[in-house]
C-alpha cells in the first residue's frame, strides 16, 4: 500500500512541477554569507531582516538548514526564522509557494539521519496555516501537500523524539501539526482529503510496542478536534471511528494488555490520545 502511495506521490510532484529529491537535498547551510555568530544576532533581532530581497533569500536559502544535525542551524535558525517570518507575514506568495514546493521535495527524498523530514512537515505546516488565513496556494500544490502529509504520516516509523545532544526529531508529532493545519484550512474541502487525514492519525496512535513519551497522542488529537469542529462527519461515522481506533485488536480484551509491554504501550497511548 505504501509503494502504491510513493508512486502516486512521484507521479503527483512531477506533474506540478516540484524539485526532484536531488535538487531539495542540494543548498547550502548556513545559507551563503551567514555563519553562526551572524545567526546568533539575528535570532537576537527576533530574526527581523529589514530588506525584503535579502529576507526572501535567506528565507529559500535557509530551507536547507532542516536537514542539518545541529539543532541551532535546524531548529532554533531554520524553523524558528521560517515560522516567523510566514506568521508575521513576511513573505510574499511566490516565495511561499517556491518555499512549498522545495519542502514537499524533501518530505519525499532519502532522511539518512532522521531530521530533516520531519522539521521539513513543520515548516509545511506553517506554509499550510498561512494558506489557511489567505489563501495563495495554487489548488492542486495545496491537494499534493495533503496527499504528501497523509503520505509521511503513514510512513513514519522513527520514533526517536528528543536527544540532548542531537536535539528533536519528532516526526510524528511534527506530521500531526501538518494534518492539523490542513485539517482546520478552509480550501481543503474534499471528503476525501478529510477522510485520508483522519485515518493517517489513527494509523499512528498505537505504534506496536512503542510508548509515546514526547507528548505525541496531544498533537495527534489536534487534526481530530478541527475535523470535529468543521461537521464533515455525523456522528455515526465518529463512533465507529473512535471504536475502531480503541479496540483492543491484536489482544483479545483489554484486560490482556497487562500481561505485555506490546499491551501496556497500545492501552498508554490510546488513553493518553482520548484524555
Amino acid at each position: 500500500m505504501l509503494a502504491r502511495i510513493a508512486c502516486w506521490l512521484i507521479v503527483v510532484l512531477a506533474a506540478v512541477g516540484v524539485p526532484s529529491a536531488r535538487a531539495a537535498q542540494g543548498g547550502q547551510c548556513p545559507p551563503a554569507g551567514w555563519n553562526k555568530a551572524k545567526l546568533e544576532n539575528l535570532k537576537a533581532a527576533k530574526f527581523e531582516i529589514s530588506d525584503k530581497g535579502e529576507r526572501e533569500r535567506f528565507a529559500q536559502d535557509v530551507v536547507a538548514c532542516l536537514a542539518s544535525p545541529d539543532p541551532f542551524l535546524r531548529d532554533v535558525v531554520a524553523f524558528e526564522a521560517l515560522s516567523h517570518m510566514l506568521r508575521a507575514d513576511q513573505l510574499s506568495p511566490e516565495v511561499q509557494v517556491r518555499i512549498a514546493r522545495d519542502l514537499l521535495a524533501r518530505l519525499g527524498a532519502q532522511d539518512a539521519l532522521g531530521f530533516e523530514r520531519p522539521f521539513v512537515a513543520l515548516v509545511l505546516a506553517e506554509i499550510v496555516r498561512a494558506d489557511g488565513i489567505a489563501a495563495f496556494l495554487p489548488q492542486e500544490l495545496r491537494d499534493t501537500i495533503a496527499g504528501a502529509a497523509v503520505a509521511f504520516i503513514h510512513g513514519v516509523d522513527d520514533y526517536r523524539g528528543f536527544d540532548e545532544r542531537e536535539g528533536w526529531r519528532h516526526g510524528v508529532a511534527h506530521g500531526a501539526d501538518l494534518l492539523m493545519q490542513l485539517a482546520r484550512n478552509p480550501k481543503v474541502t474534499s471528503v476525501n482529503q478529510l477522510t485520508s487525514i483522519r485515518d493517517a492519525v489513527g494509523a499512528q496512535l498505537a505504534p506496536a510496542g512503542h510508548f509515546y513519551i514526547y507528548g505525541e497522542p496531544e498533537r495527534l488529537m489536534q487534526p481530530i478536534i478541527m475535523l470535529a469542529q468543521r461537521r464533515s462527519f455525523d456522528e455515526g461515522v465518529w463512533t465507529a471511528w473512535f471504536d475502531n481506533v480503541t479496540a483492543a485488536a491484536p489482544l483479545r480484551t483489554w484486560d490482556e494488555a497487562f500481561q505485555s509491554q506490546a499491551g501496556l504501550a497500545k492501552r498508554h497511548n490510546i488513553r493518553a490520545f482520548l484524555y
